[in-house]
């Protein structure tokens, strides 16, 4: 009886070893001792960044689900998603891994979203890839070695290291040495012309200093806008006009631009050029009155009988003064 009740104490304690021990792998391994039943979810990413089998699934810093699986999909990485019957996840929430604490353990962060579309059992959830501190740490390492040879060419090159003569700081101390002498006479020349100015010497002094001067330069100033405005409105006024001849508008514009017009004119040209040559070549009655002397001689004659004849009429009748007229002329 001893035996049969060693041995049973002996096989408690064995299998209450068994079961501490199954309890301990499955709290070290992430799992729970006993699995809440769930709907699954599909979270793909490029990279999990240190997601792991057993990491919670955490919406507003409240464990809604475990991560079930992880697995390898076509060019990305999925996370399989056990949630909670009793949550609810609408479509547009988006999971993001995040860490949990500066030991570098991780969970995925669920958003709340915004819809009344809830995901089913089975559906792809939206995802966003966060920044990993590997990376950055990396890449500030690399920052920083360019840092150091920027800062190493910056300090020869203002006259670090041997040689620094060739430097930057040794050619402007250089330039200095060689130009001192004009250096400073040039600052003198400068002093010099600045007192001249307050002391309102030369042209430009008096114009800072004269109250005079600067208003009748500003009247000037003005007068000279008003001259270009009025400039500007006849640029324009001829403009209009020319526009208006191109057109065809107005006489000018008909005779530069109507050929019908400008036909006219030239026949016109034409013929009054006929006649200027006939006249000249003493053609015609008016060419014969200027280029032939006896001509005017005979008209001159008539004008003279004209005008006795014309004195005889006041001294004689009607009748007799017709008879005396026409003995005058004829």
């Amino acid at each position: 009886m001893n035996n049969n009740s060693q041995a049973i104490r002996v096989g408690l304690f064995f299998l209450l070893g068994l079961a501490l021990s199954w309890i301990t792998f499955q709290s070290l391994s992430g799992e729970t001792a006993f699995k809440k039943h769930g709907y699954h979810l599909i979270a793909p990413f490029a990279n999990l960044k240190g997601l792991k089998t057993g990491d919670e699934v955490m919406m507003a810093g409240v464990k809604i689900g475990v991560v079930e699986d992880t697995r390898l999909g076509r060019s990305r990485v999925e996370a399989v998603l056990t949630i909670s019957p009793t949550v609810q996840i609408p479509n547009d929430a988006v999971a993001a891994v995040e860490t949990s604490s500066l030991l570098g353990s991780q969970h995925l962060a669920v958003s709340f979203g915004t819809t009344s579309i809830f995901l089913k059992a089975g559906d792809e959830m939206k995802t966003r890839n966060t920044v990993d501190m590997n990376e950055v740490i990396a890449q500030l390492g690399a920052l920083g070695s360019k840092l150091e040879g920027v800062a190493d060419t910056i300090g020869k090159a203002l006259g670090g290291g041997e040689g620094g003569g060739n430097t930057l700081l040794g050619k402007i101390d250089k330039l200095v040495t060689d130009n001192g002498p004009k250096l400073t006479e040039t600052v003198s020349n400068l002093q010099d012309l600045t007192a001249r100015l307050k002391n309102g010497e030369g042209t430009l002094g008096k114009l800072i200093n004269d109250p005079k001067l600067h208003d009748e330069l500003l009247v000037s100033v003005t007068e000279i806008r008003s001259a270009a405005a009025d400039a500007r409105t006849f640029m324009a006024d001829a403009k209009g006009i020319t526009a208006d001849i191109r057109s065809g508008k107005g006489a000018l514009g008909v005779l530069l631009y109507d050929p019908a017009t400008a036909a006219n004119v030239s026949v016109t040209m034409n013929n009054f050029r006929t006649i200027t040559d006939k006249i000249a070549r003493g053609e015609g009655t008016l060419g014969k009155l200027l280029n032939d002397d006896a001509m005017y001689r005979d008209i001159q004659g008539v004008v003279r009988k004209a005008d006795s004849a014309l004195d005889g009429l006041n001294d004689s009748g009607p009748i007799q003064a017709v008879g005396v007229a026409a003995k005058a002329l004829f």
